[in-house]
């Protein structure tokens, strides 16, 4: 991992809000702004009145001052309430022998972090959703510092005590949850490696669709290990690959499977992509073995150009 760190060690992390925060700042301030005006006691500008509009908004006061007519405009009191949702199940926590590379799980844990912070420093509001085969946590969203440091200790715990072998995924449940439970019209950003029902995705699709359908805005981190997942890169000798989540293991040489599976697999994330597009979601690729700076750094300024 290079830039801001290359000065931690990502096992030993003590202070994971400073982290965050190390992270973000220096990035892009911005990252989404509401539409939505209205009923809020923070005042953010005037806006020429046009003949026509309603008058209760007029500020009298610039009128005296200016003998000119003036709307005062109010932003909503929460410009954004975004919910955060983090696929913890044993799959997504699989480390390399060697442990010195994040887990899919780590970091997704860490771009959680550093959004939570983010929309913190915005004054929006934000919750955390973490699941396995159900909703271990779901705090609803809201921009307290208390829920800062809470979410933070969550996201530390997971980060340092990840799930153990055979905690299976529910991913289109717990989205069918997340779409009813969420505040109305929320963000919500999906970390996930989307592997469940990858022969049969619909309930997946289904399920995305379901936060559409409640107007919820989605982003997904589709979160990968490109060269082990996507390439298959392995030593071409009898290696016992185990499903870390139902224990099923098969031994072959990855050569005599490596065209059909990568085949296979840019089928899979090509349709997903499609997918998404089709439904008006925003997804990321982030490859586990690219720097996380880089990949959240394109997200950020990719979302500045689009909201």
């Amino acid at each position: 991992m290079a830039d801001i760190f290359e000065a931690y060690d990502l096992h030993h992390i003590e202070n994971f809000e400073l982290l965050a925060k190390q992270v973000v700042e220096g990035f892009i301030i911005g990252l989404h702004q509401s539409p939505y005006h209205g009923f809020s006691a923070e005042f953010a500008e005037h806006k020429l009145y046009n003949p026509g509009e309603s008058t209760k908004n007029i500020d009298w006061k610039v009128y005296a001052r200016t003998d000119r007519l003036y709307n005062k405009k109010y932003d909503d009191e929460t410009n954004l309430r975004c919910q955060v949702v983090v696929d913890a199940s044993a799959s997504m926590a699989l480390t390399n022998a060697d442990k010195q590379q994040l887990s899919k799980l780590q970091w997704s844990v860490l771009g959680g972090a550093a959004l939570l912070y983010l929309l913190k420093k915005q004054r929006d509001a934000f919750g955390l959703t973490v699941f396995d085969e159900e909703i271990k946590i779901h705090r609803q969203a809201n921009g307290s510092l208390k829920q800062m440091r809470l979410l933070m200790a969550y996201l530390e715990d997971l980060y340092h005590n990840p799930p153990g072998k055979h905690s299976k995924t529910n991913l289109a449940n717990a989205l069918h949850e997340v779409a009813e439970r969420a505040a109305k019209r929320s963000l919500i950003v999906i970390f996930s490696d989307f592997f469940e029902h990858m022969n049969a995705p619909e309930p997946i699709f289904s399920a995305l669709q379901h936060l559409r359908y409640n107007k919820h805005e989605v982003i997904i981190f589709n979160v990968i290990d490109h060269k082990k997942e996507v390439n298959f890169e392995y030593k071409n000798k009898p290696i016992n690959f185990v499903d870390y989540e139902t224990g099923e293991n098969i031994k072959i040489r990855p050569r005599e499977i490596q065209q059909v599976y990568q085949e296979k697999m840019t089928n899979f994330l090509e349709l997903l992509r499609l997918k998404s597009l089709q439904m008006g979601i925003d997804i990321m690729h982030a490859d586990i073995n690219e720097d996380f700076n880089k990949v959240l750094r394109a997200f950020l300024i990719r979302r500045g150009k689009i909201t």
